[in-house]
């Protein structure tokens, strides 16, 4: 083809063709129309059947994307369909991207995805080849790549499309006024380096931690040190006392990568580093500092050797429970493994443990850091919130944007905000807003009062130039939303305003750690926070203390907080914890919510695991509350076929007694798994200690978080050896299990069994008391390691 061709009406045999021909595809459009993917859904069918790699994000920009469109594209096996949550955001892009192992295209112009736009419309689109301009076409993929993985991004399933088709359905009965458009800000000011050349304390803390865990057999490891204390140096000392080869550094974003880059020179001078991301591809760097979002495209990752690094270091480990961080993980097989974080929270979206083999070699949050005197502490105030959360739709993880803002954009709401600012702030602070469009209106508000601020988005100019006015005390403060989560700081920042619901307490705890940076003449960091009937609420509350029941009423004690911090209520905000209980949901209700947020996350059916790692309320109430996780989900509508409620009533004592045997060791679990191994048709059936006993111990050896836990007896420790574990197996999971059940499980001779085995042959059983299992198993080492 043409290097530059420039198309005015019928794109489509153009688009046809490179879809035939090429291994990766990937749309971006502001929408799609049914007519489009009718005309491309046989097409993108035939090139997923060969196996190419494609991927579609579109947005809901106006609600024009047609649900059915979405229904159908995703229908499609090997697509990877995404929609684009734009809130108040224009969201008009219209690009097409093709590759071929070394060719590449790219159109872009005026086409969505519709019949008439792609067949009959007046369309301008730009075909350009890679060869025009390599470099350009590589940023053209990274730029996708960063809108594909956005966090405004959602997967789309059969959840997420009826979520949409209601809220579609809604906007077009309704016909409201088109919204401003908004921007959020990713940008950060590139001066702001760590300086620290040799290791701290608390740093040489983590380092000796480091060599004691590859002492102990571990090739992966997390480390969380909370905001502040050096974790990027931390690595760099680490990767040169060990003397590692070749190094990739990881992180979802340019100025972190940047940052590292001067961090690890500073640390080792000689080290020859280099850069792979959208524009370059320095590969054959000893240091190689890497873009998420380039490395995860499938042609960039089956590149690299699965052996080609030595050491692989993953900043901001918290986001690797995402799909392009496990693709990553998954292809690489280091001598080590180092995962970094200030905030593991498994409540945002994943099992980030089971990617470090449960390893939590050290710890130091925010807490034992204030102790230490290397960070500074804080006087929280919490002021009491009257919007009632209860009456905003909660959906991905996140209260609708437009409804907060109809709440947040009040006069009255701002002056009160103004006036607590002022009754409390220091001299220097950052405001944490839900959207753009709130934090501009604060801003507007607080200068009409007469002090100095600014709202930082993606339109503001001298973004840089506002953060220097801030740390220097030219203004007053600084309204943004997520600007200054990660990678950014201002060390002489002392009041931190949060006036948004906390949704994410990894997020809240990256906001706090802003204002806990040690300055010069800096005592303090002054916390003015909102305290209302938001989700989150109790789950952030238990990072400072306990919510304890006393005579019909809640009351807060902030037993966690060093002595030197302060945490203050206003009245109001008391009072309305005193009422906690009674004003939220219900916990069957709360319960059931959770469920459902995890269900419409992953599209389907979660499992009892699954709603342990994503769900925001302690699994163990759906025992308490049913039974069984299973009994629950008698209750879920339209959830269980009728075969499975049958089974579930069935064998409701056997299901019970799994889920409840008391469990000082993982034995009995390691025993039930091993008899699940044999299949629906036999797990049930005798079973010998001698039959058990090669699984049993091998099971606990493997990983060596559970050999460090589980294979401590003296039976155990000396290697395997048969006679000894079928003894230990018969002495322990097998009698004690047999003798607790009252009849459930039964012993005779050295056969365990289920009683009336003979008639358990279910497949559906299998699923229930497996996935019990698998979430037992999981729950107990997960004590063992520090992250319950």
């Amino acid at each position: 083809m043409d290097n530059l061709r420039l198309t005015t009406e019928n794109i489509y045999p153009h688009l046809l063709q490179a879809i035939e021909e090429s291994s990766s595809i990937y749309f971006l459009t502001s929408f799609i129309q049914k007519s489009g993917a009718a005309l491309l859904a046989d097409p993108l069918r035939k090139a997923a059947a060969r196996g190419a790699d494609i991927k579609i994000c579109t947005g809901d920009y106006l609600y024009i994307t047609s649900p059915d469109a979405l229904e159908l594209l995703s229908s499609i096996d090997g697509v990877d369909l995404r929609l684009y949550r734009s809130g108040n955001r224009g969201f008009h892009p219209k690009a097409y991207l093709f590759r071929k192992e070394d060719e590449g295209l790219m159109i872009i112009g005026s086409a969505n995805l519709s019949e008439s736009a792609l067949k009959s419309g007046v369309e301008w689109n730009l075909s350009v080849n890679k060869d025009v301009d390599p470099l350009v076409f590589e940023q053209a993929l990274e730029e996708y790549m960063k809108v594909f993985h956005h966090e405004k991004t959602v997967e789309v399933h059969p959840e997420t499309i009826k979520g949409y088709r209601r809220d579609y359905e809604e906007y077009h009965r309704t016909y409201p006024e088109m919204p401003e458009e908004e921007s959020e800000l990713s940008a950060s000011d590139g001066r702001l380096v760590e300086t620290v050349i040799t290791p701290h304390e608390i740093q040489r803390e983590a380092l000796r931690s480091l060599d004691a865990t590859m002492e102990e057999g571990y090739d992966r490891a997390m480390v969380v040190m909370a905001t502040g204390l050096g974790k990027t140096y931390m690595s760099a000392f680490f990767a040169d006392q060990m003397k590692f080869g070749k190094i990739l550094f990881i992180a979802h974003r340019e100025e972190i990568l940047r940052q590292a880059e001067a961090t690890f020179l500073g640390v080792n001078s000689s080290w020859r580093t280099g850069f792979f991301n959208g524009s370059r591809k320095e590969r054959d760097a000893e240091v190689l500092f890497a873009s998420i979002h380039t490395l995860s495209m499938l042609h960039h990752l089956s590149s690299f050797r699965p052996d080609e690094f030595d050491l692989i270091i993953v900043d901001e480990f918290h986001h690797a429970a995402a799909k392009s961080y496990r693709r990553v993980i998954g292809h690489f097989h280091p001598r080590f493994l180092l995962g970094m974080t200030a905030t593991p929270d498994r409540l945002d979206g994943g099992d980030i443990y089971v990617l470090c083999d449960n390893n939590l070699a050290f710890q130091m949050d925010f807490v034992q850091a204030i102790e230490r005197k290397f960070l500074v502490p804080f006087r929280y105030q919490g002021i009491y919130d009257d919007i009632d959360y209860s009456q905003i739709r909660y959906a991905d993880g996140r209260y609708n944007r437009e409804q907060l803002d109809q709440a947040y954009i009040q006069e009255s709401m701002a002056k009160k905000i103004h006036q607590k600012w002022m009754e409390f702030r220091q001299s220097r602070t950052l405001v944490f807003c839900s959207s753009v469009r709130q934090a501009q209106f604060l801003s507007d508000y607080f200068n009409q009062q007469g002090n100095k601020t600014v709202a930082l988005h993606a339109g503001t100019k001298n973004r840089i130039e506002a953060v220097r006015a801030l740390r220097e005390g030219r203004i007053e403060a600084i309204f943004t939303v997520d600007l200054f989560n990660e990678g950014v700081d201002i060390p002489p920042v002392d009041t931190l305003l949060f006036v948004r619901p906390t949704e994410s307490v990894s997020v809240f705890i990256q906001q706090l750690g802003r204002g806990l940076r040690l300055a010069e003449g800096k005592s303090h960091c002054q916390v003015i926070d909102l305290i209302g009937n938001y989700r989150n609420l109790e789950v952030k509350l238990k990072l400072f203390g306990e919510l304890n029941r006393k005579n019909g009423k809640t009351e807060f004690a902030p037993s966690a907080l060093p002595d030197i911090c302060e945490f203050e209520l206003d009245t109001q905000a008391i009072d309305f914890i005193a009422r906690y209980h009674e004003q939220m949901p219900l916990r069957k209700r709360r319960l059931m919510n959770s469920y459902h947020d995890v269900k419409q996350k992953l599209g389907r059916r979660p499992e009892y695991l699954e709603l342990h790692l994503h769900g925001w309320e302690d699994v163990r109430g759906y025992k308490q509350e049913w039974g069984s996780f299973p009994e629950f989900l008698l209750d879920v509508e339209e959830e269980l076929s009728d075969k499975e409620r049958s089974i579930i009533m069935t064998y409701k004592d056997l299901i019970r007694d799994v889920e409840r045997t008391a469990m000082s060791r993982s034995y009995k679990m390691v025993l039930l798994k091993c008899m699940l191994e044999r299949g629906p048709a036999k797990w049930a059936h005798p079973i010998t200690a001698r039959d058990v006993a090669p699984f049993f111990y091998q099971y606990l050896a493997d990983a060596p978080y559970r050999k460090q836990k589980d294979l401590t007896t003296q039976t155990l420790k000396g290697g395997y050896r048969e006679k000894a574990v079928s003894q230990l197996i018969q002495t322990m999971p097998m009698n004690k299990w047999a003798g607790s059940s009252k009849g459930i499980f039964g012993k005779e001779g050295d056969a365990f069994y289920v009683e009336g085995y003979q008639s358990i042959h279910s497949v559906e059983l299998h699923r229930f008391i497996s996935e019990i299992c698998e979430y037992r198993l999981h729950a107990y080492f997960e004590r063992g390691t520090g992250n319950s």
